[in-house]
């Protein structure tokens, strides 16, 4: 054999980042990010639309000013440390959590939304496998 051993074979021969998908024909990886949807992609249809989208957003901002104003600096603060700590404690990823203790910092507990009805965890589309969905989390994946 050639004292060059096998490097002379692969000289001429493609790298295999050439073949990874990338770029705009990258296939999609279903098991990992779920089936794709046009909805995220598409543009606003109303220029409301971008309003109803942030209006929560838009509404904390306006209390903290607002408590900010009345109660000093501290006051908003601390609700935004509680907001940040509430978020943090989730159920996994493939268990559908009701955020009971969000709601009860913002004032929703008490009242019927849209979403107390129609958002129906044994018909929600985010069910996945449960193994896949705690390594790709922790990133093992």
């Amino acid at each position: 054999m050639n004292s060059r051993g096998t490097s002379y074979l692969l000289k001429d021969s493609i790298p295999l980042t050439e073949f990874s998908a990338s770029g705009p024909f990258e296939g999609h990886d279903l098991l990992r990010r779920g089936f794709t949807s046009v909805k995220n992609e598409l543009l606003p249809s109303h220029p409301l639309e971008l309003s109803e989208k942030n209006f929560q957003l838009n509404q904390d901002k306006t209390n903290f000013a607002t408590l900010r104003n009345i109660q000093g600096l501290h006051a908003p603060l601390k609700l935004q440390m509680e907001f940040r700590a509430v978020k943090q404690v989730q159920r996994l990823p493939f268990l559908h959590s009701s955020n009971i203790a969000l709601d009860t910092l913002r004032g929703n507990d008490e009242c019927i939304s849209f979403e107390d009805i129609l958002n129906d965890p044994s018909q929600s589309e985010v069910m996945g496998e449960p193994h896949m969905m705690m390594e790709y989390k922790l990133g093992l994946l």
